[in-house]
């Protein structure tokens, strides 16, 4: 009896090291996100040497959290937490969902709240996301979809130390010169990285008003998604 067991336990032993070693599934991208997630992949050469090596410094950052199993906490910091920041958030999350790192959760803030800009909206659309706004207040929360068969992310303005943000053990990733100047020190953040964007309220109201975001959401789904396509999963 105790050879039949054996038996079937050496016979059970591949398969389930199949399984344990079977990779997390990729969720599905939503179609239009997808082909812009392409055509933004050929914009990787066009990054600067000295931009990337700023770049590189969260790569490592999620490398070594992937390295050690632990979760990948990011937050994308500016001042009002309104365009840049989600830009970061919002593309982060989907950047780790195409090239399938686990355990990454995103998040953003500012050094004051304001509301997810409708300009900032209109281009993260555009790109192919899917956006619902469920409140109407003046800080509306709108729920982000960029993959069938993931849970949307929660958009709405706060501070970067708000309850809803990881509190410590977190990559503080700084998205405008502003905000970057007024926390020298971000609390609670174990790695702080300074990679700020020109500001697309710049043009609020004027003729490249909608060039102008679509660029800047271009930009920052290019950098994010190379950040990404660095990091190694074994």
């Amino acid at each position: 009896m105790k050879l039949l067991n054996l038996v079937v336990c050496l016979l059970l032993l591949p398969s389930a090291i199949i399984l344990a070693d079977e990779p997390v599934k990729k969720v599905a991208i939503n179609p239009t996100l997808l082909t812009y997630i392409n055509n933004v992949k050929s914009d990787f050469s066009k990054i600067p040497k000295d931009r990337k090596e700023e770049l590189d410094k969260i790569t490592l950052f999620i490398q070594n959290k992937v390295n050690s199993a632990e979760p990948v906490q990011l937050t994308y910091i500016c001042t009002h937490n309104s365009r840049r920041s989600h830009f970061g958030q919002i593309w982060a999350a989907t950047a780790a969902a195409y090239y399938n790192i686990p355990k990454v959760k995103t998040f953003s803030g500012g050094t004051e709240s304001s509301a997810f800009n409708e300009r900032a909206v209109a281009a993260c659309t555009r790109a192919g996301f899917e956006i619902t706004k469920t409140s109407e207040d003046k800080n509306p929360l709108y729920e982000v979809g960029y993959a069938t068969d993931a849970e949307p992310l929660k958009a709405f303005s706060k501070k970067y130390d708000d309850p809803s943000n990881p509190q410590n053990g977190f990559c503080a990733i700084m998205t405008c010169s502003q905000a970057d100047k007024a926390c020298p020190v971000v609390k609670g953040a174990s790695s702080r990285i300074a990679v700020p964007y020109d500001d697309p309220k710049e043009f609020d109201g004027k003729a490249q008003e909608t060039a102008k975001y679509d660029e800047r959401c271009r930009q920052i789904a290019t950098e994010t998604l190379y950040v990404f396509s660095k990091v190694k999963v074994q």
